[in-house]
Protein backbone atom coordinates (compact mmCIF):
# COMPACT_ATOMS: atom_id res chain seq x y z
CA UNK A 1 0.00 0.00 0.00
CA UNK A 2 2.90 2.57 1.44
CA UNK A 3 4.54 1.46 -2.39
CA UNK A 4 0.97 1.97 -4.29
CA UNK A 5 0.37 5.50 -2.58
CA UNK A 6 3.99 6.77 -3.27
CA UNK A 7 3.75 6.00 -6.82
CA UNK A 8 0.39 7.37 -6.93
CA UNK A 9 1.69 10.77 -5.68
CA UNK A 10 4.31 10.70 -7.53
CA UNK A 11 2.08 10.43 -10.65
CA UNK A 12 0.40 13.55 -9.48
CA UNK A 13 3.01 15.48 -8.93
CA UNK A 14 4.04 14.99 -12.25
CA UNK A 15 0.91 15.81 -13.53
CA UNK A 16 0.33 18.70 -12.38
CA UNK A 17 -2.75 17.80 -9.67
CA UNK A 18 -0.70 16.95 -6.54
CA UNK A 19 1.23 20.41 -5.37
CA UNK A 20 3.41 21.27 -2.45
CA UNK A 21 5.42 18.32 -1.87
CA UNK A 22 8.69 18.12 -2.28
CA UNK A 23 9.87 14.40 -4.06
CA UNK A 24 12.91 13.24 -1.93
CA UNK A 25 15.81 10.15 -3.85
CA UNK A 26 16.81 7.92 -0.71
CA UNK A 27 20.07 5.26 -0.45
CA UNK A 28 18.73 2.07 -1.71
CA UNK A 29 21.65 0.15 0.53
CA UNK A 30 24.25 1.65 3.02
CA UNK A 31 27.80 3.05 1.62
CA UNK A 32 31.07 2.32 3.61
CA UNK A 33 34.14 0.19 3.85
CA UNK A 34 35.65 -2.82 5.08
CA UNK A 35 37.96 -2.68 8.10
CA UNK A 36 39.90 -4.53 10.11
CA UNK A 37 39.26 -8.10 10.27
CA UNK A 38 36.85 -8.49 7.87
CA UNK A 39 34.09 -5.95 8.89
CA UNK A 40 31.61 -3.75 7.31
CA UNK A 41 31.77 0.08 8.73
CA UNK A 42 28.60 1.97 7.30
CA UNK A 43 29.56 5.54 6.63
CA UNK A 44 25.84 6.46 5.16
CA UNK A 45 23.22 4.86 6.21
CA UNK A 46 20.37 3.40 4.19
CA UNK A 47 17.49 5.55 3.24
CA UNK A 48 19.73 8.69 3.79
CA UNK A 49 17.99 11.12 1.82
CA UNK A 50 20.61 12.36 -1.00
CA UNK A 51 22.51 14.67 -2.02
CA UNK A 52 24.27 14.10 1.19
CA UNK A 53 28.45 13.94 2.90
CA UNK A 54 29.41 11.92 5.22
CA UNK A 55 32.82 10.77 7.13
CA UNK A 56 34.96 8.86 9.65
CA UNK A 57 38.21 8.70 10.96
CA UNK A 58 40.70 5.72 10.47
CA UNK A 59 43.92 5.05 11.80
CA UNK A 60 46.61 2.23 10.62
CA UNK A 61 46.37 -1.09 12.45
CA UNK A 62 50.61 -1.86 12.10
CA UNK A 63 53.51 0.36 13.07
CA UNK A 64 55.17 2.31 10.62
CA UNK A 65 52.17 1.17 7.72
CA UNK A 66 52.67 3.70 4.59
CA UNK A 67 49.38 3.01 3.11
CA UNK A 68 45.54 1.94 3.68
CA UNK A 69 43.60 0.17 1.13
CA UNK A 70 40.23 1.65 0.75
CA UNK A 71 37.45 -0.93 -0.16
CA UNK A 72 34.27 1.08 -0.57
CA UNK A 73 31.23 -1.58 -0.16
CA UNK A 74 27.11 -1.49 -0.40
CA UNK A 75 25.18 -3.50 1.37
CA UNK A 76 23.18 -4.92 4.86
CA UNK A 77 25.74 -7.11 5.87
CA UNK A 78 28.05 -6.95 9.56
CA UNK A 79 30.81 -8.99 7.54
CA UNK A 80 32.47 -7.41 4.07
CA UNK A 81 32.64 -10.14 1.83
CA UNK A 82 28.52 -10.20 2.57
CA UNK A 83 28.47 -7.04 1.07
CA UNK A 84 28.79 -5.57 -2.63
CA UNK A 85 31.75 -4.41 -3.46
CA UNK A 86 32.16 -0.88 -5.79
CA UNK A 87 35.53 -0.62 -6.33
CA UNK A 88 39.07 0.09 -4.21
CA UNK A 89 41.33 2.48 -3.75
CA UNK A 90 45.20 2.87 -2.33
CA UNK A 91 45.79 6.40 0.13
CA UNK A 92 49.97 6.09 -0.39
CA UNK A 93 52.39 8.08 1.22
CA UNK A 94 51.54 7.93 5.00
CA UNK A 95 54.96 9.12 6.98
CA UNK A 96 56.24 5.93 9.25
CA UNK A 97 54.45 5.97 12.66
CA UNK A 98 53.23 3.90 14.90
CA UNK A 99 49.89 2.06 14.73
CA UNK A 100 47.28 4.12 15.92
CA UNK A 101 48.84 7.52 15.31
CA UNK A 102 48.31 8.42 11.76
CA UNK A 103 43.92 9.77 11.31
CA UNK A 104 42.93 8.97 7.67
CA UNK A 105 39.79 11.08 7.22
CA UNK A 106 37.48 9.24 4.87
CA UNK A 107 34.32 10.99 3.07
CA UNK A 108 31.67 9.71 0.77
CA UNK A 109 29.22 12.32 -0.71
CA UNK A 110 26.61 11.34 -2.94
CA UNK A 111 25.41 13.88 -5.40
CA UNK A 112 21.47 14.09 -6.63
CA UNK A 113 22.16 11.97 -9.45
CA UNK A 114 23.37 9.48 -7.20
CA UNK A 115 26.84 9.44 -8.04
CA UNK A 116 28.97 8.41 -5.11
CA UNK A 117 32.78 10.40 -4.79
CA UNK A 118 34.87 8.61 -1.91
CA UNK A 119 37.92 10.42 -1.15
CA UNK A 120 41.04 9.54 1.98
CA UNK A 121 42.74 11.93 3.26
CA UNK A 122 46.12 11.76 5.24
CA UNK A 123 45.32 14.73 7.66
CA UNK A 124 49.17 15.15 8.58
CA UNK A 125 50.39 15.79 4.86
CA UNK A 126 47.13 16.25 3.35
CA UNK A 127 47.60 13.47 0.67
CA UNK A 128 44.78 12.44 -1.16
CA UNK A 129 43.25 9.87 -2.85
CA UNK A 130 39.38 9.45 -4.19
CA UNK A 131 36.92 7.71 -6.40
CA UNK A 132 33.79 8.37 -8.48
CA UNK A 133 31.66 5.60 -8.99
CA UNK A 134 27.98 5.51 -11.13
CA UNK A 135 25.89 4.80 -10.14
CA UNK A 136 25.16 4.19 -6.63
CA UNK A 137 23.02 1.22 -6.98
CA UNK A 138 23.17 -0.85 -10.71
CA UNK A 139 20.91 -3.08 -8.88
CA UNK A 140 16.99 -4.05 -10.21
CA UNK A 141 14.89 -3.56 -6.93
CA UNK A 142 14.65 -7.13 -7.08
CA UNK A 143 18.69 -7.17 -6.36
CA UNK A 144 18.12 -5.01 -3.57
CA UNK A 145 15.49 -6.38 -1.96
CA UNK A 146 17.33 -10.00 -2.00
CA UNK A 147 19.94 -8.44 -0.35
CA UNK A 148 18.33 -6.85 2.29
CA UNK A 149 16.66 -10.14 3.13
CA UNK A 150 19.96 -11.69 3.58
CA UNK A 151 21.31 -9.34 5.94
CA UNK A 152 18.09 -10.28 7.90
CA UNK A 153 18.63 -14.25 7.30
CA UNK A 154 22.52 -14.19 8.59
CA UNK A 155 22.43 -11.33 11.28
CA UNK A 156 23.11 -13.98 14.20
CA UNK A 157 25.69 -15.48 12.40
CA UNK A 158 26.95 -11.88 11.49
CA UNK A 159 26.58 -11.05 15.24
CA UNK A 160 28.64 -13.59 16.27
CA UNK A 161 31.04 -13.38 13.70
CA UNK A 162 31.55 -9.70 14.48
CA UNK A 163 31.82 -10.30 17.97
CA UNK A 164 34.81 -12.94 17.34
CA UNK A 165 36.93 -10.10 15.29
CA UNK A 166 36.49 -7.27 17.17
CA UNK A 167 37.43 -9.72 20.43
CA UNK A 168 40.62 -10.79 18.79
CA UNK A 169 41.35 -7.38 17.51
CA UNK A 170 40.94 -6.09 21.09
CA UNK A 171 43.11 -9.12 21.93
CA UNK A 172 45.85 -8.52 20.15
CA UNK A 173 46.01 -4.67 20.62
CA UNK A 174 46.30 -5.42 24.16
CA UNK A 175 49.06 -8.08 23.36
CA UNK A 176 51.29 -5.91 21.78
CA UNK A 177 50.96 -3.05 23.46
CA UNK A 178 51.79 -5.60 27.08
CA UNK A 179 54.72 -6.48 24.93
CA UNK A 180 56.09 -3.39 24.42
CA UNK A 181 55.31 -2.25 28.59
CA UNK A 182 57.14 -5.43 29.34
CA UNK A 183 59.67 -5.04 27.18
CA UNK A 184 60.71 -1.28 28.77
CA UNK A 185 59.61 -2.32 32.34
CA UNK A 186 59.48 -6.05 32.72
CA UNK A 187 62.25 -5.75 34.93
CA UNK A 188 60.70 -4.30 37.50
CA UNK A 189 58.25 -7.56 38.22
CA UNK A 190 59.64 -10.60 40.11
CA UNK A 191 61.31 -12.93 38.16
CA UNK A 192 58.31 -15.28 38.98
CA UNK A 193 56.30 -12.54 37.22
CA UNK A 194 58.31 -12.03 34.10
CA UNK A 195 57.71 -15.77 33.26
CA UNK A 196 54.04 -15.69 33.46
CA UNK A 197 54.09 -13.19 31.87
CA UNK A 198 56.16 -14.62 28.81
CA UNK A 199 53.71 -17.68 29.25
CA UNK A 200 51.00 -15.40 29.19
CA UNK A 201 52.12 -13.85 25.48
CA UNK A 202 53.04 -17.40 24.36
CA UNK A 203 49.09 -18.05 25.30
CA UNK A 204 47.17 -14.97 23.91
CA UNK A 205 49.26 -15.44 20.11
CA UNK A 206 47.78 -18.61 20.36
CA UNK A 207 44.57 -17.87 21.44
CA UNK A 208 44.62 -14.80 18.84
CA UNK A 209 44.02 -17.79 16.38
CA UNK A 210 41.53 -19.79 18.63
CA UNK A 211 37.84 -20.33 17.18
CA UNK A 212 36.01 -19.86 20.40
CA UNK A 213 34.95 -16.76 22.43
CA UNK A 214 36.10 -18.46 25.70
CA UNK A 215 39.79 -18.49 24.60
CA UNK A 216 39.92 -15.35 23.67
CA UNK A 217 38.20 -14.08 26.80
CA UNK A 218 40.44 -16.17 29.05
CA UNK A 219 43.93 -14.92 26.89
CA UNK A 220 42.74 -11.32 27.20
CA UNK A 221 41.93 -11.80 31.44
CA UNK A 222 45.62 -13.06 31.71
CA UNK A 223 46.76 -9.82 29.74
CA UNK A 224 44.84 -7.42 31.47
CA UNK A 225 46.44 -9.30 34.88
CA UNK A 226 50.40 -9.03 33.62
CA UNK A 227 49.34 -5.18 31.85
CA UNK A 228 48.30 -3.85 35.89
CA UNK A 229 50.98 -5.77 36.92
CA UNK A 230 53.35 -3.38 34.76
CA UNK A 231 51.29 -0.64 35.56
CA UNK A 232 51.69 -1.21 39.51
CA UNK A 233 55.60 -1.56 39.12
CA UNK A 234 55.89 1.33 36.98
CA UNK A 235 54.49 3.69 39.54
CA UNK A 236 55.68 1.99 42.93
CA UNK A 237 59.39 0.86 41.71
CA UNK A 238 61.15 -1.66 44.34
CA UNK A 239 64.54 0.52 45.35
CA UNK A 240 67.41 -1.40 44.56
CA UNK A 241 68.63 -3.03 47.45
CA UNK A 242 72.62 -2.44 46.03
CA UNK A 243 72.29 1.53 46.36
CA UNK A 244 72.42 3.36 50.15
CA UNK A 245 69.94 5.57 51.67
CA UNK A 246 70.97 8.97 52.52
Amino acid sequence: EVVAMGAAIQGGVLSGDVKDIVLLDVLPLSLGLETRGGLFTKIIERNSTIPLRNSLTFTTVVDNQSSVEIHVLQGEREIAQGNRSLGKFELVGIPPSPRGVPQIDVSFEVDANGIVSVSAQDKATGREQQMRITPTSGLTPDEIDRLIREADDFADSDRDAKEMVVLRNRLESLLRNTQKSFTKFGGLLSQNDQDIAERTFAEAEAASRAATVDEINKALTGLERTASQLTTAMLNPTPDPTTTEV
